[in-house]
């Protein structure tokens, strides 16, 4: 088996170095990964200007691009092969909810799954964890499953992890995407110049976290497997849309 593996916390991150020092027990693993930390990246690809992949020790690519950009590079021609499925994390932090729209780390995934590869993105419920092993060993569990028993072609799996020793751990289950309220207002302030600058508001809580929902399965213990289907388009209120522009 060859797994591509990436993130969007960066090539140095202790996540990716966990992911690969596991995954490698199952066949040929390659890191194609940021140079630095590109959280929030989402789907975004360079278009403006070259890339410049590194190769920082053999089989490890670092890229001066976004999460997306690394496995755009991997599959389709930076490793000399084609990859059978798509690693992206351990992430540290989890991606719950909406987070799902800005994650460099679902997006890295997806991008394997648009190029027709299986995918799974890793994320553990803690931003400096303690347990990654135990994200790891969820990971290699998955890979193993999704080798011999395949997803249908549009969907990755977005994985999140309690930050618990492995056996802790209640067991994996199946959830869908919760929903946060809207994030908090940007805050402004000034730059030394005087110049007028904004960041962006934190996420806000959650407000969609009932049972069923990834929120509520990470806060009793689970793993959270929430399968994400990358056509986006609400079929069902097609005719209704049609209506709407006729009327």
């Amino acid at each position: 088996m060859r797994i591509l593996v990436s993130n969007d916390d960066g090539y140095l991150s202790p996540g990716i170095r966990a992911l690969m020092g596991v995954l490698a027990e199952l066949g040929e693993v390659t890191v194609v990964a940021p140079d630095r930390d590109r959280s929030g990246a989402s789907n975004s690809l360079t278009l403006d200007r070259p890339l410049r992949p590194r190769c920082v020790e053999p089989g490890w690519y670092a890229v001066d691009g976004t999460p997306s950009d690394c496995v755009h590079l991997g599959v389709t021609g930076l490793v000399g092969f084609t990859p059978d499925l798509v690693v992206s994390g351990i992430n540290h932090g989890p991606n719950l909810g909406d987070d799902v729209l800005y994650s460099g780390t679902v997006a890295a995934a997806a991008e394997g799954r648009f190029l027709g590869l299986p995918a799974i993105a890793v994320s553990m419920n803690s931003f400096d964890p303690r347990h990654l092993e135990t994200a790891a060993q969820v990971a290699r569990d998955l890979v193993l499953r999704l080798h011999t028993h395949p997803l249908p072609r549009d969907t990755l799996l977005s994985v999140n992890v309690p930050d618990v020793p492995y056996g802790q751990l209640s067991g994996l289950k199946a959830t869908r995407l919760g929903r946060r309220h809207p994030s908090a207002p940007a805050v402004g302030g000034r730059d030394p110049r005087g110049r007028e600058i904004f960041w962006i508001g934190q996420a806000g809580e959650a407000d969609d976290c009932g049972p069923g929902t990834d929120f509520h399965a990470l806060s009793e213990g689970w793993v959270s497997v929430t399968p994400i289907r990358l056509d986006m388009t609400r079929h069902e209120i097609i005719p209704a849309v049609q209506d709407w522009l006729r009327s």
